[in-house]
């Protein structure tokens, strides 16, 4: 009975607009978000660092177009954790200013993995510049 109640107080769809007005905006509020991070996060700023590193690297080497796949996947796939890990960040301390064991287990959680991304993508990234590190050392 409860839930029925509730659904005829607040109906999400009908709150929803629809066009290119609202896909706009939505853009607006993704680069706004993305533009904190940048601002406020120092991981981000490293691990943007990094993507710039890759994209030189892969320009310098050539790498075919499925090592760039496979960059792309792994630094996109960081950079868009680290982001999730800000906004979970945010939202514990919105939630509550005191110290909680809960909050840090959030916290901790959301920047775990993160770094275990990291670690990830920097094997990928090993994998795939690896040999061409290998055949300019040896060339020198």
């Amino acid at each position: 009975m409860k839930k029925e109640s509730q659904d005829k107080q607040f109906n999400r769809d009908s709150v929803k607009v629809y066009g290119y007005k609202r896909f706009l905006k939505s853009i607006k509020y993704s680069l706004s978000g993305l533009f904190y991070a940048y601002r406020y996060e120092q991981s981000l700023w490293i691990h943007g660092f990094a993507t710039i590193l890759a994209i030189i690297m892969g320009i310098i080497f050539h790498i075919k177009l499925s090592e760039w796949a496979i960059i792309f996947i792994a630094l996109g796939s960081i950079l868009a954790l680290e982001l999730i890990n800000t906004a979970i960040e945010a939202a514990v301390d919105l939630t509550t200013t005191e110290i909680h064991p809960l909050a840090k287990i959030a916290k901790d959680c959301g920047s775990a993995a993160s770094f275990v991304m990291s670690i990830v993508s920097l094997v990928i990234s090993l994998f795939v510049f690896g040999p061409y590190l290998r055949e300019m050392f040896a060339l020198l």
